[in-house]
């Protein structure tokens, strides 16, 4: 389960897009338990079945081959029986489990989303669509269940007419001086043994059938080759001074359109570099390639004169420090999710983190400490609190490289001001890239790149922008950052 785990972890973002968690989960879950069920089954008991079985018969058929071909009789009665309920349950069993896997994510999405659930009065429409899922789904087994109990039903047949013919066969054997009475008691208990293994064997070809679609579902994901991974010669830089460098840079998700196009820039150690533009510009598609979360499709992304796929994965990443737009928290305590980047921070500095990103002041009141816990998603906190201790553990890894996308979307103006300045600290000689919307938070950038269907439009300080007139300034007076009378360039 744990490589399982570990190899899911490292799959890249692009798979997660089409793959929902709770299928995963569920994969996950009963993958292992049939691949634990199947080993102790099999050693436990039906090594045993099958030894049995092949002891047996050739005793038998030592002892009086006339009896021993009733035997034999059953066990193909047996076999042809097992063969023709599989074949016609085979596929059954596979609609059952993709209707199982679509219950899971239906109702770890309903859970996972309980805010909207509740706050859209959807609670009676999420229910009934579950019931019709699990009516789908029992609608779906019943014909599976009815095939193996046929199955039962038709091997108890053969193993009374077995025994008795073994009574009626083995008597006129008898009457013929072909057989003794000790033969026959002989083979009565044969009977026993093997209709008993014979029954061990087909619940385990049973449980094969059901379980084999979850098998390939597991082994589906566990053959799945992660897209971002280390290079065979891939090192670990250590701490990593700054500079980035984008050298015709260019990737596409669906090998169509194009999310970034030929982007070259470089960013000098402690430069704040700030992108800006209209969603689905380009601009987050740069900086998760920046992070590898994709890797270019032609181009080379440097960091100190070094490129990026040289870096081991892990060692690239905690160079770089992320704060997301959408707060990531686990269901954890503060002083956990705070320590995700710097798993043995002190309590000093845990709180010095949250001092500086505004955070410790509802820290304090709001919870008893940095034990409490956060809840699923960090529901225990508001908006602003979540984007509080994201900064916090930003700060906390200290990284040379920090990414902010879009950093202070959930503060309020006056708590906007006061993280706004420990920022301004925290960014000192560290390369910074600040994705934004709201064009008054990059005033202060070293440089800022305009962003245009993939491609850098413009490029310059703030002031050099508004006094170009184009894109950027145009943004500008949409947001009256600046006034609505064309600026001239000097």
């Amino acid at each position: 389960m744990t490589g399982y785990f570990e190899h899911v972890l490292q799959l890249p973002l692009t798979y997660y897009g089409n793959t929902h968690s709770g299928r995963l989960m569920k994969v996950m879950l009963q993958g292992t338990d049939a691949l634990m069920g199947m080993w102790l089954g099999f050693f436990r008991d039906n090594l045993a079945s099958f030894i049995s079985l092949l002891v047996l018969l050739p005793i038998s058929l030592f002892i009086n081959w006339r009896l021993a071909l009733l035997l034999i009789a059953l066990c193909v009665v047996f076999a042809v029986l097992t063969a023709l309920i599989v074949r016609k349950t085979q596929t059954l069993q596979s609609s059952v489990e993709r209707l199982y896997s679509d219950l899971a994510e239906r109702a770890s999405d309903a859970l996972g989303n309980i805010a909207l659930v509740q706050s859209f009065a959807r609670l009676d429409q999420e229910v009934a669509e579950l019931r019709q899922l699990v009516g789908r789904l029992l609608t779906a087994q019943m014909p599976v269940l009815s095939w193996w109990a046929l199955a039962v039903v038709l091997t108890r047949t053969a193993t009374t007419l077995t025994i008795l013919a073994i009574i009626i066969v083995g008597t006129f054997l008898h009457i013929d001086g072909k057989a003794t009475i000790g033969q026959m008691v002989t083979f009565m208990n044969f009977a026993g043994l093997i209709i008993v293994r014979l029954e061990q064997v087909v619940s385990f070809t049973n449980r094969i059938v059901a379980d084999a679609p979850r098998l390939r579902e597991f082994f589906q994901v566990w053959d799945t080759v992660p897209a971002i991974r280390d290079d065979p010669d891939a090192t670990d830089p250590g701490r990593l001074v700054g500079l980035v460098e984008f050298k015709d840079v260019s990737f596409s998700y669906d090998g169509r359109r194009m999310a970034a196009a030929h982007l070259n820039f470089k960013a000098l150690p402690g430069e704040t570099i700030a992108l800006v533009g209209a969603t689905g510009a380009g601009k987050s598609t740069a900086i998760a390639l920046l992070h590898r979360a994709f890797d270019p499709q032609t181009g080379v992304i440097e960091i100190d004169g070094v490129d990026i796929r040289k870096f081991k994965l892990a060692s690239l990443r905690r160079n770089i420090g992320v704060v997301f737009q959408e707060t990531l928290l686990f269901n954890r305590s503060i002083a956990d999710n705070l320590r995700v980047g710097k798993p043995d921070a002190t309590d000093d500095e845990l709180r010095e983190a949250a001092r500086r990103a505004q955070a410790l002041e509802f820290v304090d009141n709001k919870f008893s400490g940095f034990a409490d816990l956060v809840g699923e998603r960090g529901r225990s906190l508001s908006g602003g609190e979540r984007q509080r201790l994201s900064i916090a553990r930003a700060l906390l890894k200290d990284p040379p490289i920090l990414i902010l996308d879009e950093a202070t979307s959930a503060l309020d103006a006056e708590t906007e001001t006061k993280v706004m300045r420990a920022l301004d600290e925290v960014m000192l000689n560290r390369t910074t890239f600040v994705i934004a919307h709201r064009l008054s938070t990059v005033r202060k950038a070293s440089r800022i790149l305009v962003f245009d269907s993939g491609q850098i439009i413009e490029s310059g300080t703030f002031d050099e922008l508004v006094a170009a007139n184009g894109r950027f300034a145009s943004l500008a007076r949409a947001q009256l950052i600046v006034s609505d009378q064309p600026a001239t360039a000097p």
